[in-house]
């Protein structure tokens, strides 16, 4: 389905706090997966991150009779889900509670030359290189993570951000500043993406991983069948590492649900 243009958007979130349902689906189609995909860079587990994005959209539909235009309807949408995501209870592996120290030993115990024999070991390093940069998103608080995933990640404006977030251009500035910083020198000393000489690298971290229950060969949650290798050797600095997700996109029954909760009308529109 393409996608719609912002003017459009905004006329058919306008019908649908009128009571419209045909616009309520569309506009909720519009912006499920890339709410789904800012839940799953907060909170790392796609289940955890699914679960959050069904309640977020939820929130959406109830409160778009109070959508009065004052941003763009994604960008209001983003707001809603990000003030749920950012009060929502701790994700499985966030209560881990990683610090960049921690991770960093993480990922220098048990590293061992790949084995070229293993199955699938190039979607395999694909797969720890993508739960990599997601663990790494956890070591910064949640307000902090917001801002770095919305200005650098996801490249809104410091503007647009800054609504979502709730705070001022400025705060969120420095909020995505000090994320920046964090996350640059972490990959600098730690990454051998980005720093050759830098001992750990994706390949390396693939049996621990596995040993680990971090990755299950059988059950990939982040990686897709592609060249992992050839995608991995174009990477060198930070904000390449973090944009080269896949764009994820909310599973079916998660859409299925919303879908028949529109259908039924059993929810309530508020001012």
């Amino acid at each position: 389905m393409p996608a719609l243009a912002p003017a459009e958007l905004r006329r058919l979130a306008f019908a649908a706090g009128e009571g419209d349902s045909a616009a309520l689906e569309r506009v909720i189609a519009a912006v499920r997966d890339d709410i789904y995909r800012l839940a799953l860079r907060m909170l790392w587990h796609p289940e955890d991150a699914e679960d959050a994005t069904q309640e977020a959209l939820i929130r959406v539909m109830t409160r778009i009779g109070s959508y009065r235009g004052e941003a763009a309807f994604s960008t209001w949408a983003y707001r809603v889900a990000a003030n749920h995501i950012l009060n929502w209870r701790q994700g499985r592996v966030e209560r881990e509670n990683l610090t960049f120290a921690a991770f960093a030993e993480q990922l220098h115990d048990g590293l061992e030359d790949p084995d070229p024999a293993t199955p699938d070991a190039e979607l395999l390093a694909h797969e720890v290189r993508l739960g990599c940069t997601l663990g790494m998103l956890l070591c910064l608080d949640r307000n902090h993570r917001l801002a770095y995933v919305l200005t650098d990640v996801f490249q809104l404006s410091s503007s647009d951000a800054a609504f979502i977030s709730g705070v001022t251009p400025a705060a969120l500035r420095k909020r995505a500043s000090r994320a920046r910083t964090q996350l640059r020198e972490f990959v600098g000393e730690h990454c051998g993406l980005v720093n050759r000489s830098a001992a750990c690298r994706c390949d390396r971290r693939v049996a621990v991983a596995v040993r680990l229950g971090r990755v299950d060969p059988t059950d990939l949650k982040f990686a897709r069948a592609r060249s992992a290798v050839e995608e991995m050797e174009r990477l060198h600095d930070l904000a390449a590492l973090m944009r080269s997700h896949p764009n994820y996109e909310l599973p079916q029954r998660v859409t299925e649900d919303i879908r028949a909760l529109i259908d039924s009308g059993d929810y309530p529109l508020l001012d």
